[in-house]
């Protein structure tokens, strides 16, 4: 009797382990998926810089933006402009400028290289 319960017991636990090895190989996969699908537009950076840039003050720019240069983006500022302020934003990987208006979610202006502060007349 002792014997047929310690072998169901390791026999328990084996199968515990391979369970929970199976879910974790089954989550594992799904999470890379999302990382390496990332860039799933097939679009060059030049491509998106130009599409965002034609798509300069329409609404919903600023998540088109978000979602082209997601964790790329850093703010370098802040200024007036906008529907109150904009924020720059700055991505390294392209060295090119985005100005957002956070109140509507709109690029509002964009250039190449790091500019800290846009002119007023391009950020209205």
């Amino acid at each position: 009797m002792k014997f047929s319960s310690s072998l169901l017991t390791g026999v328990a636990v084996a199968g515990l382990l391979t369970v929970g090895n199976v879910s974790f190989q089954t989550v594992k996969p799904s999470l890379l998926l999302s990382a390496s699908a990332a860039d799933a537009t097939g679009l060059s950076t030049q491509q998106k810089v130009d599409l965002i840039n034609k798509n300069k003050g329409v609404f919903g720019s600023g998540d088109q933006l978000r979602r082209f240069f997601f964790g790329d983006l850093e703010p370098i500022g802040i200024q007036p402009g906008g529907a109150g302020h904009v924020v720059n934003l700055y991505n390294k990987a392209n060295d090119y400028t985005f100005s957002l208006c956070t109140t509507f979610d709109v690029v509002v202006a964009l250039k190449k290289g790091k500019v800290e502060k846009f002119s007023a007349s391009e950020v209205k």
